[in-house]
């Protein structure tokens, strides 16, 4: 079997695989859809089973920190875990996607994620929502995650980030690694990504797939046979300073079409050539 291609993740050393697995489809109601613990435990399991071994998650998605403590906790040796900071804590599930940029929430956000996890430690935690260096700066987030780091429970700190702020959050110097989405429905973060890797961070997309990309694209006559959604996640993997990408799905059969895809590659240059210069159209 073909193994999963593998990055490294920016100046972090993290050797990860290009697929990673977003765990937001795990969250439930009210903000998902309905998914039981045996399917969640079931799809968790399948991820590892396939090799990849970088699993994103938040504090806002629900029960998918719990989720992930409870069912792969104890294969923890076999990925990196990333989550978020900056999410509104101990809060009811109507008030989630509120996000508070203070020192004391980024440090209760952290040791929640912790025990939710059950874990020691995380890889990456990223500020949620993408604030801007002020909004880190005045209530002092971004030294609480700095202290967090320098203290052992984290080891890289990230930012979750997009325009307008994306640039001068890359400009700070201080994040490892960033979470920006790109797709072909949303290319505007293109050159983003790439300043960010030369800055030597690690970069991970979200969105990749862009479903409901198809019509208007005029990509019918690459596909040589392919389904769609292999084409889509394998023309997000070829942008070159692409590290890894996560992709979330409660569906076994989903995650396995994902897999094959990952494992065939990036597409091959000319035609990830023409299917840009389509898409800039």
């Amino acid at each position: 079997m073909t193994a999963l291609p593998i990055r490294t993740l920016g100046r972090t050393g993290l050797e990860v695989t290009q697929l990673g697995f977003g765990a937001m489809e795990l969250r439930g109601p009210p903000r998902g859809r309905e998914i039981d613990d045996q399917q969640a435990e079931r799809v968790l399991h399948a991820v590892l089973d396939s090799g990849i071994n970088y699993i994103d998650t938040s504090i806002d998605y629900g029960q998918s920190e719990e989720r992930i403590g409870r069912f792969i906790g104890h294969r923890r040796g076999e990925f990196f875990l990333a989550s978020k900071c900056g999410c509104a804590v101990n809060i009811d599930s109507q008030a989630q996607g509120r996000h508070v940029f203070t020192r004391e929430n980024v440090i209760a956000g952290v040791e929640q994620s912790l025990r939710r996890l059950r874990t020691d430690y995380l890889d990456v935690v990223q500020f949620h929502a993408s604030p801007t260096p002020a909004e880190l700066r005045q209530d002092d987030a971004l030294d609480a995650l700095l202290e967090l780091r320098d203290q052992g429970k984290v080891r890289f700190v990230g930012m979750s980030g997009t325009l307008p702020n994306l640039p001068d959050q890359i400009r700070l110097g201080v994040f490892d690694v960033f979470q920006i989405p790109y797709s072909a429905a949303q290319p505007e973060h293109a050159d983003l990504i790439s300043q960010a890797a030369t800055a030597g961070a690690g970069t991970v997309i979200r969105g990749g797939v862009a479903k409901g990309t198809w019509d208007g694209s005029e990509l019918d006559d690459l596909l040589e046979g392919a389904p769609k959604t292999e084409f889509l996640l394998r023309l997000t993997l070829s942008h070159p300073d692409v590290h890894t990408t996560i992709v979330g799905t409660a569906n076994a059969d989903h995650l396995a079409s994902n897999v094959d895809a990952a494992r065939r590659g990036p597409l091959p240059a000319d035609v990830y050539a023409e299917a840009k210069r389509r898409l800039s159209r």
